[in-house]
């Protein structure tokens, strides 16, 4: 129950190609690597990594610190939200000082947005040879297109969370999370990017290219809200209520609904016929961090297959490391095979990315959207 305001896939198969490349964030002149970077190896004495709440198993970290005898290992999970987050990192960024952190875990949108304004370490890449167990799919990305200042994490997808006790029958479509049969008894995200995309995939247009009709959903959300359809706007705290049944319905993550589901089988995550939204979360070295050799050590290790399924155990996300499926087939074969970790080739023709915004857009976008839920 990780994600809260927050925006690649996996699988060694041909669709993930062509579905992952449309996820795009703002393509600028600070893409292109640089000419060389060098992190020299070293002792790690301290490592300060950022990440969202619940987004590792229990053992990945204590395994590093042994492997690499870290002296002083700082995981915090303090990434809640990506506004937010980068709202406590950008005064050091902007003024070219340390932020703290050696390794930081934001969403595609957010990672191009601070390449954008060069906030971020390029990666010596002699230092992550496991680099290579990255899915081709990711590989290429127009924010980052040679991964020079990035690395997937995790991915997963936004669709529809469903009570089907409180439904009363299966979900398949927009039109049975919007029937006004459901009113007041659905939620949506409190993250703009979120919300926006439910609309324009009701309405048949394809986030890649509706950048237009971007006001124009927030303003039918706002209606939506008005006339009392919608309960509330959410963080994570919509698993609660989808739980209890105060919900029949919730816009909500994937990986949430896979580990809700083993304590309340009533619960499903569904992808509307119409399609559902797919996002990564990627691992960054802001600048002047202090040990971007730990850091890069650190990514490198987490892109072994095994420990890659471990983590993909716990936290029932899309894991961008190729093998990881064949090693977590060896923790759990049920697991292995979840369609919502990995998934088929005719799911992942039916998932888009974000829209893609200026940030004069992106500003406008998230005014309007704050009016609407208050904030």
């Amino acid at each position: 129950m990780r994600r809260a305001g927050s925006a690649g896939l996996v699988l060694a198969t041909p669709g993930l190609l062509a579905a992952c490349g449309g996820i795009e964030g703002s393509a600028n002149e600070n893409t292109k690597a640089p000419a060389s970077v060098s992190h020299p190896k070293g002792p790690i004495d301290e490592l300060s990594i950022s990440n969202w709440p619940l987004y590792i198993d229990k053992q990945t970290n204590k395994d590093f610190i042994a492997q690499f005898d870290v002296g002083d290992l700082t995981y915090t999970e303090d990434v809640n939200d990506n506004e937010e987050f980068f709202g406590k990192i950008r005064q050091p960024l902007a003024q070219d000082k340390p932020t703290g952190r050696d390794l930081i875990v934001v969403t595609d949108w957010m990672a191009a947005r601070m390449l954008s304004l060069g906030y971020l370490e390029p990666i010596d890449k002699a230092n992550l040879p496991n680099a290579k167990n990255l899915q081709p799919g990711l590989a290429s990305p127009v924010w980052d297109k040679d991964r020079s200042y990035s690395l997937p994490w995790q991915s997963g997808m936004t669709a529809i969370g469903v009570n089907t006790k409180e439904t009363g029958g299966p979900i398949s479509s927009f039109t049975d999370f919007f029937d006004p049969k459901f009113k007041g008894r659905i939620s949506m995200l409190v993250d703009p990017r979120d919300a926006v995309n439910f609309i324009l995939l009701r309405d048949a247009k394809d986030p890649a290219t509706a950048t237009i009709d971007v006001l124009a959903a927030v303003e039918e959300i706002d209606k939506l809200n008005r006339d009392g359809q919608i309960r509330r706007f959410t963080g994570n705290d919509y698993t609660q209520d989808l739980t209890r049944g105060n919900l029949a319905m919730a816009q909500a993550y994937s990986g949430d609904v896979i580990q809700l589901k083993a304590a309340n089988p009533d619960l499903e995550f569904v992808i509307p016929q119409e399609g559902a939204t797919l996002w990564s979360d990627n691992m960054l070295i802001p600048v002047n961090a202090a040990e971007p050799y730990g850091a890069e050590a650190y990514m490198n290790y987490v892109y072994d297959p095994k420990v890659a399924a471990q983590i993909a155990a716990y936290v029932n996300y899309v894991t961008p490391v190729v093998g990881a499926k064949e090693e977590l087939a060896k923790i759990d074969p049920e697991l292995a095979e979840d369609e919502l970790i990995f998934p088929s080739d005719e799911t992942l023709a039916n998932l888009h990315p974000f829209v893609t915004l200026t940030e004069d857009e992106e500003r406008q976008m998230n005014e309007a959207y704050q009016a609407v839920i208050g904030a």
